[in-house]
C-alpha cells in the first residue's frame, strides 16, 4: 500500500467517490473530521462503508484517541464489520499500543477474526516523540507507524510547522524518529499528509523525499494528491532491474554474504532491499 486517503466518516458521498479512485487504502475517519455530536451517527455510517464489497482499496478506520474516552465505543461499532486495519491517533508509546491491541484481541476472539492491523500515529504529542524507539516486539498487530505535524505543533506551542517550504526542525526531528522507529520495529513507516492542497509540486516533492529516505507509504487528504504519491512510491524500471540482479547473484551463490555487481560490493541488507522492491513491483505498488 502506497497511498492512504483520509475520508470523513460521516460522508457516504465522499466515500463512494474515494472508493472509485486510485488510493491503495482509505482511512475512514471518526476523529478530527467528525464533530462530537455526530460521532454516534458516523459510527453507523462507517459500518455501512465497511459492508461494501472489498474489491477496491483497503479500508482502515481512524478511531478517536484513547484520552477521549471514545476509543472503545468506536471499536465496538466497527469491528463487527471487519476493517482491514485500525488507525490509532495520538499514540504516545507502547502502553497505548498494548491497550488498543488488548481491546482488539477481545473483539477478535468474540467475532472469530484474524488479528487486525494497527497503523499508529506516533508523533502527535510532545511526549510521543520520546518513545518512538520502543515499539519493537510490542504487538504483532502493529503494521505501520505514521508521523503527523498538525497536532504536534499544537502540543509544542509552535506558531507554524513550515510545511510549504520544508518542515521546521522540530517536525523534521519527529519525521526522522518515526522513520527510524518503524525501521527498528520492522513495520512500515508512513509519511504524513501534504497540507498544501493546490500546489501539486509540494506533494510531489514530499512524496519523492519520503520514498528516497525509506518511507513505505504516504497519507493524503485530497484525492488529487493520490496519483503523485502512487507514482513516487512505485519502483522504477531501473530499481527493478537492479533488484533482479541482486537476487540472481545471491541465488547463484546462496552461501555468499557479499556479491559483486557492476563493480560494487552488495551484501545481505541490499538483498533484503531488493526483495522489498520486487514485492512492491509484483503488487503493483
Amino acid at each position: 500500500m502506497r497511498s492512504f486517503l483520509f475520508v470523513p466518516g460521516d460522508s457516504r458521498k465522499k466515500f463512494d467517490k474515494a472508493r472509485d479512485g486510485e488510493a491503495d487504502a482509505l482511512i475512514l475517519d471518526l476523529e478530527d473530521s467528525v464533530a462530537l455530536p455526530a460521532k454516534e451517527a458516523a459510527r453507523e455510517t462507517v459500518g455501512d462503508m465497511l459492508d461494501v464489497p472489498r474489491a477496491g482499496p483497503r479500508l482502515f478506520v481512524r478511531v478517536n484517541a484513547l484520552d477521549t474516552g471514545l476509543t472503545l465505543a468506536d471499536l465496538a461499532a466497527v469491528m463487527p464489520h471487519q476493517p482491514d486495519g485500525i488507525v490509532l491517533p495520538k499514540c504516545e508509546g507502547p502502553e497505548d499500543l498494548r491497550k488498543v491491541a488488548h481491546y482488539l484481541a477481545a473483539f477478535e476472539a468474540a467475532l472469530g477474526l484474524e488479528p487486525t492491523r494497527i497503523l499508529a500515529i506516533v508523533t502527535e504529542t510532545a511526549a510521543s516523540v520520546f518513545t518512538m524507539g520502543q515499539y519493537a516486539g510490542v504487538d504483532e498487530r502493529l503494521w505501520g507507524m505514521m508521523w503527523g505535524a498538525e497536532d504536534l505543533a499544537a502540543s509544542l506551542g509552535a506558531r507554524e510547522n513550515g510545511a510549504k517550504q520544508g518542515y521546521h526542525e522540530p517536525f523534521r526531528l519527529a519525521r526522522n524518529l518515526c522513520l527510524a522507529g518503524a525501521a527498528a520495529a520492522g513495520v512500515v513507516p508512513v509519511d504524513t499528509i501534504c497540507a498544501v492542497l493546490d500546489d501539486l509540486s509540494v506533494v510531489e516533492r514530499e512524496a519523492a523525499e519520503a520514498r528516497r529516505d525509506g518511507f513505505g507509504a504516504k497519507a493524503v487528504i485530497h484525492p488529487k494528491h493520490v496519483a503523485a504519491v502512487n507514482a513516487a512510491f512505485a519502483p522504477t524500471e531501473a530499481e527493478i532491474a537492479w533488484a533482479q540482479k541482486v537476487l540472481d547473484a545471491f541465488a547463484a551463490d546462496p552461501s555468499a554474504g557479499v556479491v559483486r555487481i557492476d563493480g560494487q560490493m552488495i551484501d545481505k541488507p541490499h538483498e533484503r532491499a531488493a526483495r522489498k522492491i520486487m514485492a512492491a513491483a509484483e503488487r503493483g505498488d
